[in-house]
């Protein structure tokens, strides 16, 4: 393990040992990443936590802000579902700016980071532990949803996903959410040149899986190219309104994983989807 794993924590306590490509299932796949985000909480946070804030609203590495990007649109009086919010910065943004937000994640360790910035801010909007693919929401009971990194590429039905989010949005709704580029998954997770050689098929869906010594998973990501999000979205009921491939700003110099400038000044690092819901 190297020195400098960012995840020490959760390699540690969950006994990942290497990396495998394998099917695993929507079961399987929430158990690993519950666990292995409880464990790695404390190490994102010190890692992340001061560029993402604790009353902010990011949408990515590219430091793309709702502040000033506005996807949502008006979020004033508004009820505001945030799906895998983590630690909450968003929902304590949206609340700040008006809005009745609720954040949801899976992980009870992040959510305890979500209750200490809480307490460190004063600003407390709901929260609430659940899984995305089983929002505990009556339907049409938020005006927005969203998602800037959360829950969507840890969910192996991401089709139930996308139809449990329509659910719970009144017509007329917005959901809007940010992943991983989809071509991102062509090469090595590596910020630096080596990450410019490509190594995958873009094709290939089956998922990112760390595993420990039994060959179970402690983490799960699950990739998706750009057609098949769109007929997730479309399936759904939702219309895709617009897509937005961020650029690497001038003067961004830091480094997220395999986000780097040397790679954002070539292919993107981030999509993301807006998508309303019909009338």
């Amino acid at each position: 393990m190297p020195a400098t794993d960012p995840h020490v924590s959760a390699t540690v306590r969950l006994g990942t040992v290497g990396v495998a490509h394998k099917p695993v299932s929507a079961a399987e796949s929430i158990a690993a990443n519950r666990l292995w985000w409880d464990a790695d909480a404390d190490d994102y946070v010190a890692e992340h936590g001061d560029f993402l804030g604790e009353a902010s609203f990011v949408w990515c590495p590219e430091g793309v802000t709702e502040a000033d990007a506005q996807l949502l649109g008006a979020v004033a009086g508004r009820r505001v579902l945030e799906v895998g919010c983590g630690t909450a910065p968003c929902s304590r943004w949206l609340t700040t700016q008006g809005a009745y937000a609720v954040g949801t994640d899976l992980s009870a360790g992040m959510l305890r980071h979500a209750r200490v910035s809480a307490d460190a801010t004063g600003v407390r909007p709901p929260l609430v532990q659940a899984t995305a693919t089983a929002l505990p929401f009556a339907a049409a009971s938020f005006d927005l949803a969203c998602s800037a990194f959360g829950a969507v590429p840890f969910v192996a039905d991401s089709d139930r996903l996308m139809a449990e989010v329509f659910r719970v949005l009144r017509p007329g709704g917005r959901w809007v959410f940010s992943v991983t580029h989809p071509m991102r998954w062509i090469f090595p997770d590596d910020p630096g040149e080596d990450g410019l050689v490509a190594q995958s098929s873009y094709f290939d869906r089956t998922p990112y899986v760390e595993i420990d010594e039994r060959g179970s998973a402690t983490y799960a990501e699950h990739h998706r190219t750009l057609g098949d999000r769109i007929r997730e979205i479309v399936g759904a009921g939702f219309t895709l309104t617009d897509l937005l491939e961020p650029e690497w700003p001038d003067g961004h110099a830091r480094l997220w994983g395999q986000w780097s400038p040397l790679r954002g000044k070539i292919f993107p690092g981030t999509a993301i989807f807006v998508c309303d819901k019909p009338v």
